[in-house]
């Protein structure tokens, strides 16, 4: 059905071939192709790329931007037109080329429709006030129909109080949306996932879930579930542990026999040593990580809107160093319990007052350089891997709805996090092997540089990756348990599965 004509300027540059755009009434007509209106979409986004072209060179810079939107009556702060040329800019050279315009608009315009699909509940092709309020509940907030049609009259421009896909396009035309909120309430990773290492960016969260309370549910119903994913897949860590410190040439150390050593010495209770500390840090890092991840976005970014990759790298990759270090003794401890023998300590609090009096409090910052280290290829690999991975989706396979589905979501959560362990794992094992010194009997004092020789000199490369085995073993499942648990602790706790 056709929409009715507008005067909004832009329209017309939307839309150049001046015809009724019935083809273009609702997003679905665009599914399938990349033209509009019977003509091909290169025409109607070269016209527009000419009208923003003020100064005719060719290309489209900050004061192009700023000026020609305000000719089309679009007006965007200069922050927001930054955000437009760092995002399409390829070359790098502080402005947009025809092509790189056309790459960011069709990419931008993408991103516009999945969320448009998402709102529009009747699948009519138009937003009404009471999508918009079902909508905003689905995501935690709470609207009146008064609060939704004033958001439509700001969209609205032919005064039937419903919003067409011209509409929506026409006013989120080159507004620089990096991570609309759809896409982020399904595509949530760090929160979700717990492979027993807690290195990863935090996961973003919508304004409207950090303002109504939603974000600690997420987190309590992820600690949760780390907490049992943890707990399954404790016996193949406590084997990777000791792997790592025990194996070597003339110690060929197998999976059936690790196993068979821990029961043999210890029985089958002998498999769980060092879980319980490793699931008592999970609630400290967790929270200490949000809290420092938030405060970071401040100074980088704003707290009202979500930061690119980059930014977020670099937010996480410190959160995690702050929270690494308030419970690096706690991995310590881990690292300890996990390595002990039968009847060698009596819990927790006894292993800790051991290593306090033999060795002082510098024991408990073994191995924290190596560690620290290790967050920057893990978080940056995982990170990148991830959102590699989603954006993939998004662009070939995402028509009507930005959720990927289980099974995608639990294969990008995996494949990312075991490219990030893979990078990593060398501090890994350089880490835990300086956290276990003083429990090997003679073990002379080493750094880490002498470490990394000694591995090298003595075992090769492949000594770097001992116990990678049973490690990689545990991701499947334990990626597999936390999201189960997670998703059953979010109806739980009240969060809304969609």
């Amino acid at each position: 059905m056709p929409g009715p004509r507008r005067s909004l300027a832009v329209s017309g540059v939307l839309c150049p071939c001046g015809s009724p755009r019935a083809g273009a009434a609702t997003p679905a007509s665009e599914a399938g192709g990349r033209s509009l209106c019977g003509g091909p979409e290169h025409r109607r986004l070269h016209t527009l790329f000419q009208k923003l072209d003020v100064n005719r060179d060719g290309a489209l810079c900050v004061h192009d931007l700023a000026v020609g939107l305000g000719q089309l009556g679009l007006h965007r702060t200069e922050r927001d037109l930054w955000k437009i040329v760092k995002a399409g800019d390829k070359d790098l050279d502080g402005q947009l080329d025809f092509e790189e315009f056309v790459h960011y608009l069709q990419d931008h315009e993408k991103k516009l429709r999945l969320v448009f699909k998402s709102l529009d509940k009747k699948n009519d092709g138009r937003i009404d006030a009471q999508e918009i309020v079902q909508s905003l509940r689905d995501l935690g907030v709470k609207i009146s129909e008064q609060q939704a049609e004033k958001i439509l009259k700001s969209m609205d421009k032919n005064g039937t109080m419903t919003i067409d896909w011209n509409e929506w396009r026409d006013y989120h035309l080159l507004h620089p949306v990096e991570n609309i909120p759809e896409i982020i309430l399904y595509w949530k990773h760090s929160t979700i996932f717990d492979v027993g290492e807690n290195l990863t960016v935090p996961d973003e969260f919508t304004v409207e879930e950090r303002q109504t309370g939603m974000w600690w549910r997420h987190l309590v119903a992820g600690g949760g579930a780390g907490a049992v994913s943890r707990t399954c897949t404790a016996p193949l860590d406590r084997l990777k542990v000791l792997m790592q410190v025990h194996a070597s040439r003339s110690n060929n150390m197998c999976i059936v026999g690790g196993f068979t050593h821990m029961i043999r010495e210890g029985g089958p209770k002998s498999l769980w040593r060092g879980n319980g500390i490793n699931v008592l840090k999970i609630a400290p890092e967790s929270a200490i990580k949000f809290m420092a991840y938030e405060q970071i976005k401040r100074f980088i970014g704003t707290d009202q809107e979500m930061l690119g990759i980059h930014e977020r790298l670099v937010a996480g990759s410190l959160a995690g160093v702050i929270a690494q270090s308030s419970i690096y003794p706690m991995e310590v401890l881990k690292t300890r319990m996990a390595l002990r023998k039968t009847g060698q300590y009596s819990g927790m609090l006894d292993c800790a007052k051991n290593i306090l009096s033999k060795e002082g409090m510098a024991a408990f910052y073994k191995g924290y350089i190596p560690n620290m280290l290790g967050i920057i290829p893990y978080a940056g690999i995982d990170l990148a891997v991830y959102e590699t991975l989603k954006n993939t989706w998004l662009q070939r396979y995402a028509v009507n709805s930005a959720d990927p589905g289980v099974f995608v979501l639990l294969a990008c959560g995996t494949i990312s996090s075991t490219c990030g362990q893979l990078a990593s794992y060398p501090l890994a094992l350089v880490r835990t092997r300086m956290q276990a010194q003083a429990s090997v009997e003679g073990a002379p004092e080493v750094t880490m540089r002498g470490l990394f020789k000694h591995i090298l000199k003595t075992e090769g490369a492949f000594g770097l990756y001992r116990g990678l085995a049973p490690n990689f073993m545990k991701v499947i499942p334990a990626v597999s348990i936390s999201y189960v648990v997670y998703e059953n602790l979010k109806m739980t706790l009240g969060v809304q599965s969609r």
